[in-house]
């Protein structure tokens, strides 16, 4: 499998907008926190597969009404936490651009990882630098998968998640939902 890793592109910011603003008008009536602009889209200047990541912020008792606007407004399939507790993922085939969508529980471990990976790669330019380099150097292997590619920037996030202060035992976590079996 080709993983496709791009420099960055500015329009990455405008197309989250537009689906940000669709999903607004999908979850009016559902309260929710925030909705976040995450992965490696979400940061200027750092090398990213063109696919947007959003993540739908909400509070625990919401999650259902979320999922059920979603998937029966938005015409996005609903897939399941997928292993990660707390984080409900979903897909729209065919949708332009390409996203990942997840609605997270406010406070979970998935949450926490992908804005603490966002603000320090958006913040330090060093270890924005170094994810990407690696990020590119893992897209010139053949993968079997995408999820052996992830497991592969294994090493990287836990460096870049401990370099923003998350503690160890955290890291582990993250490491052994990001390692497939």
């Amino acid at each position: 499998m080709l993983v496709v890793v791009e420099e960055y592109n500015p329009i990455w910011a405008h197309q989250f907008d537009v689906i940000k603003g669709e999903l607004e008008d999908i979850l009016q009536g559902v309260r929710y926190l925030t909705i976040e602009h995450v992965g490696s889209t979400s940061v200027p200047r750092l090398a990213a597969k063109p696919v947007i990541d959003l993540a739908v912020i909400s509070e625990r008792d919401e999650v259902d009404a979320a999922i059920r606007a979603l998937a029966s407004t938005g015409g996005y399939m609903y897939m399941g936490e997928r292993g990660i507790p707390d984080r409900h993922a979903f897909s729209k085939p065919g949708a332009i651009p390409a996203r990942h969508l997840y609605v997270s529980v406010e406070g979970c471990q998935s949450i926490r990882n992908q804005l603490a990976l966002r603000d320090i790669c958006r913040n330090d330019p060093f270890i924005r630098a170094a994810y990407g380099e690696t990020k590119r150097k893992l897209a010139r292997r053949d993968w079997k998968s995408g999820d052996e590619y992830c497991e592969a920037k294994n090493d990287i996030i836990a460096w870049i998640l401990e370099k923003a202060g998350m503690s160890s035992e955290d890291r582990d976590q993250i490491r052994k939902l990001n390692t497939r079996v």
